[in-house]
Parts: structure tokens; sequence; C-alpha cells
């Protein structure tokens, strides 16, 4: 047994795992992710496109738009930044990326923090240097540019659960030892049960899935198809179903409402993917919402299940701090339809008082069961008392 025995405030697996295999440490700081990060990443609209201005403009966008008054904290660069190493062995950034301190002195300046990325192996899935081997050296590199979140990309690894573990756990330690707090982001795609022993290797996310795109059908796939995994999510481990696709074009706002909804009720991270200095009102009102987001956000932590199904018709609930519950009814279908929500199903007694978080709208008092209209592809997202 561990000779530190520490209180883990994680699911049963979770915590055996932390607690009680020798040679597992917990994530840098407690506070890192308590709840589930926010901000925006560049690679659903910019890809490899991103560079320097890019990364600023973002910033600008997510200081002034009320994105940062909602929560999104985090501006982070995904793959394509890379630059050669130095004799020393040093990562550089390419040419799109001038001076990344001084980057990330300007993303501090709008009171936001800065992400990066990079792969447990020798390349990044666009061909860039990875980690491997300069494990320690990039942690530093990270800490000295003022990094404040890695997402650490599969890719080009190779080895089995054993090697895979090793080499998420070598990252993380070597962020440790940075003594600066960064996120630590597993980007693994859900392959051999991340969510199992992601907190193990001081993960505080880790994708569950291949990744999204903007497109309904595998939205709705991935988001979904979470059912199962809410007990492995706890304040400071979250399961991760990909960023959001909000705003990039190819939805309907219905569409778009559901995935926010769904993501939110997951207590998945909330990374927005779209051109932010591009955003119609409606796009910034879907992601800024904050009695939504307030769901995501919820300091008990917990992810959101699947209670009831009935063909396309589906309806989850998240148990929230203050005793209440978020409730998404959902319509998966080709028509509008009627969905129900019985309360015995959710779990608020006889009677309860009901809040449209969509329509910022008191409906009253109910009983045993709540009814709503929903049009395809949508949700109607209450909470109950």
């Amino acid at each position: 047994m561990h000779s530190n025995t520490r209180t883990c405030r994680l699911s049963v697996v979770a915590a055996y795992i932390i607690c009680f295999l020798p040679g597992i440490v917990l994530a840098q700081d407690p506070t890192i992710a308590a709840t589930p990060p926010m901000g925006w990443n560049s690679w659903n609209h910019f890809a490899c496109k991103v560079n320097d201005q890019v990364v600023r403009a973002a910033a600008d966008a997510v200081a002034s738009s009320g994105m940062k008054a909602a929560g999104y904290v985090y501006v982070n660069i995904d793959d394509c930044w890379e630059g050669k190493r130095d004799e020393q062995g040093n990562i550089r950034a390419n040419e799109k990326f001038p001076d990344m301190k001084g980057l990330a002195d300007y993303v501090h300046s709008q009171g936001l923090k800065l992400g990066i990325y990079s792969s447990p192996g020798p390349k990044t899935c666009a061909g860039y240097e990875g980690s491997f081997g300069h494990e320690e050296q990039d942690a530093q590199t990270y800490a000295a540019w003022g990094i404040d979140y890695l997402k650490y990309d599969y890719c080009s690894f190779k080895g089995d659960v054993p090697a895979q573990i090793a080499a998420y756990k070598k990252m993380h330690d070597a962020l440790v030892n940075t003594g600066r707090p960064i996120v630590f982001s597993l980007c693994q795609y859900g392959m051999d049960r991340v969510w199992a022993w992601g907190p193990s290797v001081g993960g505080n996310l880790w994708r569950t899935t291949d990744d999204i795109s903007d497109d309904y059908d595998r939205m709705s796939y991935i988001g979904f198809g979470q059912a199962g995994l809410e007990r492995f999510a706890a304040p400071g481990h979250w399961n991760d179903p990909d960023m959001l696709e909000v705003g990039n074009g190819k939805m309907k706002p219905d569409e778009y409402r559901t995935h926010m909804s769904l993501w939110c009720l997951l207590a998945a991270p909330l990374l927005a993917g779209n051109d932010l200095s591009k955003m119609s009102a409606e796009t910034l009102a879907i992601l800024t919402n904050p009695e939504v987001i307030a769901l995501d956000q919820d300091h008990a932590g917990v992810q959101g299940y699947r209670v009831a199904q009935e063909g396309p018709l589906e309806v989850w609930v998240k148990p929230l701090a203050d005793g209440s519950k978020a409730v998404g009814l959902f319509n998966r279908g080709e028509s509008k339809m009627p969905v129900t929500g019985y309360f015995r199903d959710v779990g608020v007694g006889e009677s309860a008082t009901l809040r449209d978080l969509w329509a910022h709208k008191d409906l009253g008092v109910f009983k045993d069961a709540f009814t709503a209209e929903v049009p395809t592809h949508g949700v109607v997202l209450v909470k109950m008392k």
C-alpha cells in the first residue's frame, strides 16, 4: 500500500488505482481542472493553418466577446506549431510562431491561459516533432514559455497498454517537475479503456473517442455514446468526447444546441473550435448561455447519464450540487416528437418546479412527469427542483 494515504474524491475504480497502486502520483495540483476545462482550440477550424496571428485573434475574441466572462479561459494551439530541435535537443517553434514566450505573455495579459500540443511518439499526427525521448526537456521548455495546458496526442507512439501508461506518466511527471500548474490532456482516442487508467498517469482529461466533425450524425454518435462512462469522471479527471463544433456552419441551430446541451450534461471539457473572430450572435449565445454552462461547471462534478430511451428519443439526467437535476429531453429522430421525462426515472419525487434553460423561462410546477415537443435533432433542457 502507498505510504502516503490520500483521500480521493474519485470514482471507485480511479480511486483504487490512484490511492493504492505504488508509484502513482496525483495531478500536479488538486485545483487543476477541478471543473471541466473551458476554452478554445485551433484544430477544428484552422488545422495546420494556425499561426501567431490566429491565436492572438482568438485570445482577443475570447476576452472581448463575453466568452471569458462565461468561463472560457484556455487558448490552445493544436498541431503544426513545432519546428526543429536545436543542437541540445530543445524544441523550437516554426516560423509561424516567432516568439512563443511573447505569445504566452500576450494571452496572459488578457487574463487567459495558453495551451500547446505534442505527442508521446517521435512525430505528431501532422508529422512534426513529438516529445519521444525529450519529455523532460519539452516540459521545461513549455514551462519557460508560460504554457498552461498540454494536449498529448498518441499518433506515432507504438506500444501496448503498459507502454502507453509509462509514456503518459513520464510526461506527467516531467510536467510536475517544472513546478508550473499545467493541465494534462490525454488524446488517445478512447483505446484500451483509457478512462480506467487515465487518472493513474495524472490525466486531467482523456479523449474517449476518435475525432469529432461538424456533422450531426458524427456528433450525436460520439455524444450519446458516452453512456456508461459516467463512473470514471470526477473533479480533476474528465471524460473528453472531443471539442465543440458549434458555429463551424454545417449543423443547424437546434443541432448545435443539442451538441452544447449534451456536452454540458456530460461534464465534458468545453473547447470551442470555431473561428471566434467571425462568430454570429446566435453562435455566441449558444456558447455562452450561463444557465447551460453552469451545468457543465457544477462543482459536484457528476457526469450525466441516460435514464430512458424510446427509439430515437432519449432522456438524460445530471445531478447537481444543490440537489436539483438537469434533464435533457433529446429527439434524435427525423420529425418533431413529444418527449417525456418521468420523475421516477429522474429521481425528483412526485412533483418538481421546472425551468427551461434555453428559453430562460420558469415553467411552473409539474406532477409525475414533464412532456415537451422537441424538434428533430433538438433538445429541451430543463432544471428540476
